[in-house]
């Protein structure tokens, strides 16, 4: 709807009012942010209640004491009973009455307003404070990928693939073996989320003969979203291997739910 339609739509008239639903307000509080011409019609219509109200106001007043005389009936310069003499016009009590309802009308209408704007304070400061985790998250993120990428790029740090196995062919990982700091970096994205109850545990393994050791589970996978991982490795390894357990791990690796193996090639 063009503002000029949304302007003849008796719509502000309304707002002023006070008797619009919550959802309509915030209508009219957007078109009032988007269109300067439909705020300053709302102002203009606030400005002609508030001259109508000052325009109905009673001019004459009435003492306390003479709306008591008016009440019992009686006169009280002269002391005479007035019971069946009525006013001839009320107009000035009517539009009293009137300028009393639209100013109670007015305040109801600025109470609604003041607590409009109050829940729109709390929704910034609410959206303020969402963004400003994200962007505390994104900035970690950040570091911790400044962090992957030294890894990956140092010259000591040795590269295992880990081939998918028959459990599973098309799965795939890569460990990042840094000897020096005890610590081996897991590059997971190419297994596939475990199912509800299981974990990937991950072998640290000697050949000759065969030997498994437990390097930890990997207890997180479906929550991480970039799927690296570090785990301590103390041992000799002469290859890694990946397994699917139930959660808590297991003391020797299940051999059928074998997912991915890779042997550390022999430095010189």
């Amino acid at each position: 709807m063009e503002k000029e339609q949304y302007i003849a739509s008796g719509i502000l008239e309304l707002y002023v009012a006070g008797s619009l639903t919550e959802a309509e307000n915030e209508e009219v509080l957007s078109m009032m942010q988007k269109h300067p011409e439909v705020l300053q019609e709302v102002l203009d219509i606030e400005a002609a209640v508030i001259k109508l109200t000052k325009a109905a106001a009673p001019k004459n007043k009435i003492s306390f004491k003479t709306i008591l005389d008016k009440l019992k009936g009686t006169d009280s310069q002269n002391n005479v009973v007035t019971l069946n003499n009525k006013p001839k016009n009320n107009w000035y009590n009517y539009t009293g009455w009137a300028a009393a309802l639209i100013l109670g009308g007015g305040l109801l209408w600025m109470n609604n307003q003041n607590n409009t704007l109050e829940n729109k304070i709390t929704e910034i400061q609410t959206e303020k404070d969402f963004f400003e985790t994200q962007i505390e998250d994104l900035n970690s993120d950040l570091a911790d990928s400044k962090q992957i990428i030294n890894v990956f790029r140092d010259k000591d740090v040795i590269s295992v693939p880990l081939a998918g196995q028959a459990v599973f062919p098309e799965a795939y990982a890569k460990a990042y073996w840094n000897k020096d700091n005890k610590t081996v970096y897991l590059d997971l994205a190419g297994l596939p989320e475990p199912p509800e109850g299981k974990v990937y545990q991950v072998w640290s393994l000697t050949l000759n003969p065969l030997t498994p050791t437990s390097l930890g589970t990997i207890d997180n996978f479906i929550s991480d979203d970039n799927k690296i991982f570090s785990l301590e490795n103390t041992n000799e390894s002469q290859a890694f291997g990946i397994t699917l357990e139930p959660a808590g791990g297991s003391v020797s690796p299940t051999l059928e739910q074998l997912y991915t193996l890779g042997v550390v090639e022999k430095t010189s």
